[in-house]
């Protein structure tokens, strides 16, 4: 069965228990909270109003958890920046695992120069890897790795890529960032599903165009093909709305970000669920 869910940051600006108020009211039935979700980060993540949100909202359960990413980067070149962004992403597991949270994405990190990974680059991700392994060994919260956006210095940005590391690691699942390989082409997305979908488990719906990233579907042709190869394929995991509010040309408030979600809800189940 299809869930429908939409990222934490969209209402970037609110309190968590608002937050889950208006996910609620949107008519989606599940969230992906991220840890840094302004409210949460900045107090020290407190786990104990986390889980009473969580309680709060029966419907919206189990949610999923994103790992921290915003400057954070677990291959950087700088030690003290890959060590906490390693800490983060380990602690995000216990986090899931306490709140009983189903899924958490994490990202595979970058070179810290604008320039082609090396071989260093490479090591410091099979590290990150290893620890994560080690950590969600045993648990219940699966873990998936998130397609990254087509730059010079991202790892993990081709579905060949991906590929070889799901090989390479039966534990890990995928979430497939549909924008950021639309931003590639339409058919990029049907590679990841043709090579990666069978150990794919969250979609982070959104659009590219004109080289902007994670703008709403609004009952587009790209947005409209994306569902329907979706449907085709028999997906059944979660779709998450992966929106960036500051596309839109003004500051939503939040009856209209519910108002939009309900009417990208209202889309996607023409082809899903």
């Amino acid at each position: 069965m299809v869930h429908f869910a939409v990222s934490s940051m969209f209402f970037h600006e609110y309190p968590c228990e608002e937050v889950f108020d208006f996910v609620t009211e949107s008519g989606l039935d599940a969230i992906e909270f991220w840890a840094e979700t302004p409210h949460f980060w900045l107090r020290d993540l407190p786990l104990d109003e986390l889980c009473a949100c969580i309680a709060h909202h029966p419907a919206l359960s189990p949610v999923n958890l994103h790992a921290p990413i915003l400057d954070l980067n677990p291959c950087s070149i700088n030690p003290k920046v890959a060590e906490a962004s390693v800490y983060y992403t380990l602690h995000s597991i216990e986090m899931a695992e306490k709140t009983g949270a189903e899924v958490v994405t994490i990202h595979p990190g970058r070179r810290t120069a604008k320039r082609l990974p090396s071989g260093a680059d490479y090591d410091r991700f099979e590290g990150y890897i290893s620890l994560v392994r080690s950590v969600s060994r045993g648990k219940r919260v699966r873990i998936a790795i998130e397609n990254m956006e087509k730059k010079v210095n991202s790892l993990l940005s081709t579905p060949g890529e991906l590929r070889e590391l799901l090989d390479r690691e039966p534990w890990l699942r995928f979430t497939l960032d549909v924008s950021h390989a639309m931003g590639v082409s339409m058919e990029e997305i049907t590679r990841y599903l043709d090579l990666c979908g069978d150990r794919m488990i969250n979609v982070h719906m959104s659009r590219a165009s004109d080289g902007k990233m994670h703008l709403p579907l609004d009952r587009s042709e790209a947005g409209r093909q994306v569902l329907l190869q979706l449907g085709e394929y028999g997906y059944d995991g979660t779709v998450t709305l992966e929106i960036e509010d500051r596309n839109f040309p003004e500051d939503l408030c939040s009856e209209e970000k519910i108002l939009l979600l309900s009417r990208e809800l209202e889309f996607m189940r023409e082809f899903l669920g």
